[in-house]
């Protein structure tokens, strides 16, 4: 048999199997009703498809190349009865961006895939966003071929074997197939890693180019499922007794509430009032409480807020929850400075115990949160926290109008518009009420305007604002709009970006028109790194190469795609709410430019009220450090 007749073979059966599969509405549908046989000789690449497809995986982000044309050629035939849908990016970074936004925003788990070399180390750095975020995502590169013949272009040139299972191995957890046979057990290391309810992740596919069309016999029925994991929380009463206590003993406690809250709303909530805590967000868990609940003391951290950090120095019991202990969250491990003991609330044993004196109590979130809730509410714990409680609404009052006179204010003179500009926050203010009226989801880059917004935005539920603190990695936000022509049920989205980070991805002008993504791209443009200029200035007098002298008419820019709104954002409150307006009625991916101020007014930013373990703080922070007992 020829090459050719072999190939015509293969496709006609992949296309029954596909239709059967349509036919039945799911592989396991297919499978019951004896449309499709338990076993069946089929290639890697089509057992893999097959295997994602029975964990719900049906959504491929793909730049194809000379690494993954097998697989393509699988994808291709699966879309078209209508199985699968691949979605063609135009970068490999950005691309991984919207995966990961498309499971984080959306709850669908899709399947980045790459060719071989340069493209799969772009998108395995993008991976980072997710493995920072504990957010699971499939990404399936090309890799060299296992026969040896010698090395395969854009490979790693290193005589060594298997050198990028290795690389991504470190980032998340990874699967070589180097075996086509193996798919079962990668598949199913993957499952656990894409789906874990604590530790989620990038689950790594490589896929060599010899493999991928490779024959096997595969068992259709012993393809891993989805894992269905019940939640989990302590056997005993216990530890619950002890916490019920070291709570009602303290005066003055505080909750840290960190990114694993979100989607825990209602037990944290519970949790606090019957503690009577203050409860202090990361940049993160916006939303998990309202915002104007009286136990909200906004976020807390590094750069935090006068009633979130006040709470974190004076509370004398910490219960964290869901926080990983990130640096600029806890004020580089300071920021609990009156802290006796720590009650903590994690899945992670690791993150657990990442306090000393502390009592761990692992497990679901919303499982612990609302036992411990139902023992506090029986004993009155919060009784005794009045005064605490009436403190940090002061500090919240003061927090409130320190930023209200930042949002009122009238534009700033600025040295390189030469005009009056709006500064930053009175901007991101703007769009940010805006972005709650119209019911829009809001993404926020990298950066200043990033630091700014999570002491901004004003969430009553967890899941209108996504900020990428974890790995804090520009261009996310533009690039995670494209999750919004991708999902099921899609979300108008606003992405708040600045000039530096929009230009690190500004391919979503292109792969947003292409398919079809609704939405605004808000471009705060101040010439510069500000976040950075900002830090260089408090810790030594003076910027250093975070601007430049080029100047950028984004307006014609993104107005140079087709199918791009793109409008300026003014230089008033008055004209960027009208070009809001006018971005929200188009059918399609508007652009609003709007030049805000930079400098050192001091209504130009929202302040930073912790500390950093980072530049000429670094010798004050760890000798603190050193001092502190947790």
């Amino acid at each position: 048999m020829t090459s050719e007749q072999k190939t015509t073979d293969r496709t006609s059966a992949m296309r029954t199997r596909a239709q059967a599969i349509r036919g039945a509405g799911g592989l396991e549908a297919a499978l019951a009703n004896g449309a499709l046989p338990k076993l069946i000789d089929t290639t890697l690449s089509e057992a893999l498809v097959l295997g994602l497809l029975k964990q719900g995986v049906s959504k491929y982000l793909a730049i194809f190349g000379h690494g993954s044309t097998d697989l393509g050629e699988v994808l291709r035939i699966y879309e078209d009865e209508g199985v699968t849908r691949t979605f063609n990016c135009r970068n490999e970074v950005a691309m991984a961006h919207a995966a990961t936004a498309l499971r984080w925003q959306y709850g669908e788990i899709p399947a980045v895939v790459t060719s071989i070399g340069p493209g799969a180390l772009q998108a395995f750095a993008g991976a980072l966003a997710a493995a920072s975020n504990g957010v699971g995502v499939y990404h399936i590169y090309g890799d060299e071929t296992t026969f040896g013949e010698g090395y395969n272009m854009q490979q790693v040139p290193k005589e060594e074997q298997g050198l990028f299972g290795q690389m991504t191995a470190i980032l998340g957890r990874s699967y070589v197939l180097h075996t086509p046979e193996a798919v079962r057990d990668a598949l199913r290391r993957g499952a656990v890693t894409v789906n874990h309810p604590y530790r989620a992740g990038p689950f790594f596919l490589l896929l060599p180019l010899n493999t991928q069309p490779a024959q096997l016999t595969l068992n259709l029925a012993a393809l891993p499922e989805r894992p269905k994991l019940a939640p989990l929380a302590p056997a005993t009463d216990a530890p619950f007794d002890e916490a019920t206590k070291l709570i009602a003993g303290a005066r003055k406690l505080a909750i840290k509430a960190g990114g694993g809250t979100r989607g825990h709303d209602a037990a944290v909530r519970r949790l606090a009032e019957a503690a009577g805590a203050a409860v202090v967000l990361s940049p993160g868990s916006t939303g998990v409480l309202p915002d104007a609940h009286a136990h909200n003391m906004h976020v807390g951290g590094s750069k935090g807020s006068i009633s979130g950090n006040y709470a974190m120095a004076e509370a004398e019991l910490l219960i964290v929850i869901g926080s990983r202990g990130v640096c600029q969250a806890d004020c580089s491990g300071i920021g609990y400075k009156k802290a006796q003991a720590v009650i903590n609330i994690n899945g992670d044993l690791g993150d657990a115990t990442h306090y000393n004196r502390t009592l761990a109590l692992t497990g679901d979130i919303s499982a612990v949160a609302d036992r411990l809730a139902a023992k506090l509410e029986a004993s009155k714990a919060a009784a005794n926290k009045s005064d605490w409680l009436a403190a940090c609404a002061a500090k919240k009052a003061e927090w409130s109008a320190y930023k209200r006179a930042r949002f009122e204010a009238a534009p700033l003179r600025d040295e390189v518009w030469q005009r009056p500009a709006l500064a930053q926050p009175a901007a991101i203010k703007v769009v940010a009420d805006f972005a709650k009226q119209v019911g829009a989801a809001k993404l926020f880059d990298a950066g200043d305007v990033q630091a700014n917004g999570f002491q901004i935005v004003e969430d009553d539920r967890t899941g209108d604002t996504f900020t990428e603190t974890g790995a804090s990695y520009m261009g996310f936000a533009v690039s995670a709009l494209l999750a919004s022509a991708i999902a099921d049920k899609p979300r108008y989205a606003i992405a708040f970006t600045g000039d530096g980070s929009f230009m690190m991805n500004p391919q979503i002008l292109i792969d947003g028109v292409e398919h079809g993504v609704k939405g605004t791209i808000v471009i705060f443009d101040n010439r510069r790194m500000a976040a950075i200029t900002g830090l260089q200035m408090a810790q030594y007098g003076h910027g250093f190469r975070t601007n430049d002298g080029v100047a950028v008419d984004y307006v014609r820019l993104a107005g140079a795609v087709s199918g791009i709104n793109a409008i300026h954002g003014g230089w008033t409150v008055d004209e960027l709410k009208a070009a809001l307006k006018t971005a929200h009625a188009y059918d399609g991916l508007s652009v609003i430019h709007v030049p805000v101020y930079a400098g050192e007014h001091e209504l130009a930013g929202l302040g930073a009220w912790g500390q950093w373990n980072v530049g000429n703080w670094c010798a004050d922070v760890q000798r603190e450090w050193m001092e502190q007992d947790l």
